[in-house]
């Protein structure tokens, strides 16, 4: 039996080997052992007028989102997603991925389930974009409690509906409102942002970098409003860019429509991209043609039927552009 013994127990050949198996992996490999948590988030559902005064006493709601962190010790970088109106998709879920590939956490905010809402593709009244800015701001604070994370390094990433919260929660008047005390986004990214709404004082910013991609062919929020909202922060010296792509349309970046000839069309989905809007008195947004209150879903300007369709170049070149971005503002090494 002594020699049996002996042939079957070769530790340092089983040691060795282990070793070996360890130095083969790839970055990449280590990077995707990703250990994914759940966290509820406590907010409240708001009107766009109760965000606009500050007004806080709306409706308490529980929402959830997964926290996806990087198999590397310490502190982490973090970026809150907000979904658009689709809800949590193939999108959200792959931009996760290149997060975490650049060993950055991952936080998918769901502002839509805890409500009871599938999608507002149809109905926006649903759910106000401007009640994203809040659960952006309430992720935050839960991410700047976590012992993982880096309270400092801390930016969101908005999609369409969820771009708003992205874009405007570096507003310093929806900061000092709804952020929580003694932290702020590191950095605000918007792909396909709803732009054309102007706010009181929304040219007054945090001072973090501000990144913004959009499809020149999007039919569902135009690309010119945020031309236009860029060019004047830029006058007032923020840092802030918009990169346009070519014949890209609206969620240009979600692969899973990879191979479709043809745009899609929601012949149902309503778009305000021939509503050009502004705040009024008493938190009330007003559709500047008629000087009326504007209403989110039977406004004249309101139209139905818009299009998405996935563009490669520019979804490869979006991808490249935010890795870089994430990699200097959170002083990543590559």
């Amino acid at each position: 039996m002594t020699p049996v013994r002996r042939r079957a127990v070769k530790r340092p050949k089983t040691v060795a080997a282990i070793v070996s198996l360890a130095c083969a992996l790839t970055v990449g490999e280590v990077r995707a052992q990703v250990r994914p948590e759940i966290h509820p988030v406590r907010t409240v559902t708001l009107t766009t007028q109760q965000v606009l005064l500050g007004d806080q006493n709306g409706k308490p709601a529980v929402i959830a989102g997964e926290l996806r962190l990087p198999a590397k010790p310490g502190r982490l970088p973090a970026v809150v997603l907000v979904h658009g109106s689709g809800g949590m998709n193939t999108a959200v879920e792959q931009w996760a991925r290149e997060l975490n590939d650049i060993v950055v956490a991952a936080f998918l905010l769901d502002s839509f389930s805890g409500r009871g809402i599938v999608n507002t593709i149809e109905d926006q009244s649903q759910l106000d974009h401007a009640a994203m800015i809040v659960d952006a701001y309430r992720a935050l604070g839960m991410l700047a409690q976590h012992p993982r994370i880096d309270s400092n390094r801390i930016a969101v990433m908005g999609f369409s509906k969820g771009g708003v919260a992205a874009l405007y929660s570096s507003n310093e008047r929806f900061r000092k409102a709804f952020a929580p005390p003694n932290v702020q986004f590191a950095a605000h990214i918007g792909l396909y942002t709803p732009c054309n709404t102007t706010y009181r004082d929304d040219g007054k910013v945090t001072g973090k970098p501000i990144r913004l991609f959009h499809g020149i062919a999007d039919d569902w929020v135009p690309v010119g409003p945020c031309r236009e909202y860029v060019q004047r922060l830029k006058s007032a010296g923020v840092d802030i860019a918009l990169a346009e792509f070519p014949g890209a349309h609206h969620t240009y970046d979600n692969a899973s429509r990879k191979g479709e000839s043809e745009p899609l069309l929601f012949p149902r989905a309503t778009s305000s991209r021939n509503c050009k809007l502004i705040e009024g008195e008493s938190g009330v947004i007003l559709n500047r043609k008629t000087g009326m209150p504007y209403d989110i879903n039977k406004d004249p300007c309101i139209e139905r039927g818009t299009h998405v369709a996935y563009n490669e170049p520019a979804a490869t070149a979006t991808f490249k552009a935010v890795r870089e971005f994430l990699i200097a503002t959170f002083r990543l090494t590559p």
